[in-house]
């Protein structure tokens, strides 16, 4: 069983023991997927890209917390849509290699529509 795996059913059994699965609709966990990650938007609004680069370590810790709630909402709300991240990720890698190709995009912030 992979870590993955491994979190999935410990958030399975983390909402079960609450009996918080009524609440985690597909709806629901997107919509606080969005919330976790305008948190972790709000930890660098208004920094410059250097001190962005250079955080405290109250200000990394708080990074880290909104980086982990993301990806535990993001695995739960995989599993209840039945989403294999792995292979997910790894279709969408082979899209955006397809969309962006090195040699066309390299240094380049152009949207794939723009070249």
């Amino acid at each position: 069983m992979t870590e993955l795996e491994q979190l999935r059913l410990k958030l399975r059994e983390f909402a079960a023991e609450r009996d918080w699965d009524q609440f985690h609709s597909p709806k629901n966990l997107a919509m606080a997927l969005s919330v976790e990650a305008s948190e972790l938007v709000e930890c660098f609004q208004w920094l410059t890209e250097e001190q962005s680069r250079a955080l405290s370590a109250q200000q990394l810790a708080a990074v880290t917390d909104e980086i982990a709630d993301i990806q535990l909402y993001l695995i739960r709300l995989a599993d209840k849509l039945d989403v294999d991240i792995r292979s997910a990720v790894s279709e969408k890698f082979k899209k955006n290699e397809a969309k962006y190709p090195a040699d066309k995009v390299r240094g380049s912030a152009k949207k794939y529509n723009e070249y």
